[in-house]
């Protein structure tokens, strides 16, 4: 394929033909007058790129998309639709700096599943489902989705670290960067110490950060909480990749992992609704 692309880049139309039924491998036909130009440039090709290790062994598995990813969606569907009759419930979840300090920790949680208005929910559904259902894929339905709900938790609590007490901050932004975050931290997956495995472990990094700095820093969001969930999600991805797939993909581990998402959800939120303290 790549000698394909070069050759087009220079004016020389190709053909790729499928390998015969015999087990032969793929070749790549040219006309008759380019035959001698087409050679000429390959060998150039080679000779300028030669040492150049980009044809490297991904470390993680190939990616697998969660359809689970809709359920959150669907959540936060519900709870918008459902804040919107009852105002009391926004105001109960909130990211209310001043509240959060009197005790009501709570509110770190319950603001993710919170938007201010429709489109603010669209934007971080349109990205959130696909990053979602990637991060769930690799590590799991489970666990995958407790770890983008602790990354989005971390994403709050450095925007409340870093505001005043005058915060009040609501969405799954910082939910949807944690997820960013873990698909990011891939790249360091343990792995050999081959030539450019250093390049290789970074560049994934290097790709989550100008994501971020393509969609996360949008004026007049909470850019502290995005950055915060990024941050997050590197370092919880950091610790998931050491984990063995199996490990990660287990039914019985998912299973927990599920349970207690679904507990820290329903506590949280009882407690918001109630005022237990």
């Amino acid at each position: 394929m790549d000698w394909s692309l070069v050759l087009v880049s220079q004016g020389i139309e190709t053909t790729i033909k499928q390998p015969a039924e015999d087990g032969g491998g793929w070749a790549l036909l040219v006309g008759a007058p380019d035959y001698e130009r087409a050679l000429k440039t390959l060998r150039q090709y080679h000779l300028e790129n030669r040492g150049w290790p980009w044809r490297q062994p991904l470390r993680w598995p190939e990616a697998h998309f969660d359809w689970g990813s809709l359920a959150w969606a669907g959540l936060l569907v519900w709870c918008h639709w459902f804040s919107g009759g009852h105002p009391d419930f926004q105001n109960a979840g909130i990211l209310d700096s001043a509240a959060v300090y009197s005790g009501q920790w709570w509110r770190i949680f319950t603001a993710m599943t919170l938007h201010a208005d429709l489109a603010h929910l669209a934007g971080n559904l349109s990205m959130g489902i696909v990053l979602f259902g990637l991060a769930m894929g690799r590590f799991g339905t489970g666990t995958g989705a407790l770890a983008v709900f602790l990354s989005g938790a971390g994403g709050n609590a450095v925007s409340l670290i870093l505001h005043d007490k005058s915060l009040h901050g609501l969405g799954a932004s910082g939910m949807v960067m944690g997820a960013l975050g873990l698909l990011a931290a891939q790249s360091l997956q343990p792995g050999d110490n081959s030539r450019g495995s250093l390049k290789g472990r970074l560049s994934g990094v290097a790709a989550g950060l100008m994501l971020f700095v393509l969609y996360g820093l949008a004026p007049g969001t909470d850019i502290s909480a995005h950055f915060g969930g990024l941050m997050t999600g590197l370092l919880l991805g950091a610790v998931l990749v050491y984990m063995p797939v199996w490990f990660c993909r287990s039914a019985r581990v998912n299973v927990v992992s599920g349970t207690v998402l679904v507990a820290l959800i329903a506590v949280t939120w009882r407690l918001a609704l109630t005022g237990i303290k």
